[in-house]
């Protein structure tokens, strides 16, 4: 399966936003955003031209994009998935982003990143309804149970992960069960509750699919 293999700190020097894409990193001072790195192969004194239409929702595509840790192909997929489900197009595409197996492992706080959390699904650590799943892009439903498998309770990156909880909560649509590594997908979240989020705008996005 084809992904993002570069410096991952390139890619939100590149946004110019924290992307979140190496966990507790993305907290601390070596972030090259705290030191107010500039994007990468730019003169920092050189002049910002005023970006196109097409430029500004490029680079709203990008963000969520590299923020879910996904190519080209399967991102746009993805998208013409959700623009066939009634409803707001947008919206439906930040749900099924949110309802990918590692992004929901993430939210579980069972890895410290997205990119951590794919490697521990790929890894068969993560079972779906009972059932081993090693598929990052798996498509999680409402009422679905994911727990991690019993053989990997005690794996110091989940038990480590585990620990964030109490500090920044979990997500509204996933109750958790910390002490038996276990949660249910309740629903899909709707877009108000996805706060990290807050500053995409995924209409953007649809604008420029739609061209």
């Amino acid at each position: 399966m084809a992904r993002y293999t570069g410096p991952v700190c390139r890619l939100c020097r590149t946004e110019q936003k924290k992307l979140l894409l190496k966990g507790d990193r993305c907290y601390s001072d070596k972030c090259p955003l705290n030191k107010k790195r500039g994007a990468p192969g730019k003169d920092p004194k050189a002049r910002v031209g005023k970006r196109s239409e097409y430029g500004i929702q490029l680079r709203e595509k990008q963000k969520l994009k590299r923020m879910y840790g996904m190519m080209e192909r399967q991102f746009r997929l993805t998208f013409d998935r959700a623009s066939r489900m009634s409803g707001v197009t947008g919206e439906n595409l930040i749900a099924l982003l949110e309802s990918r197996l590692d992004n929901v492992a993430y939210r579980m706080h069972l890895a410290t990143s997205r990119s951590q959390a794919r490697q521990i699904v790929s890894h068969g650590h993560i079972l779906v309804n009972g059932k081993k799943v090693n598929i990052p892009s798996y498509s999680i439903k409402p009422g679905d149970t994911i727990e991690v498998k019993e053989g990997s309770k005690k794996l110091v990156t989940i038990l480590d992960s585990l620990k964030e909880v109490s500090k920044s909560g979990v997500m509204p649509w996933i109750q958790l069960d910390i002490d038996a590594q276990k949660g249910t997908y309740v629903s899909y979240p709707r877009r108000s509750e996805v706060t990290d989020l807050a500053d995409i705008k995924e209409q953007l996005i649809v604008e420029l699919y739609s061209k």
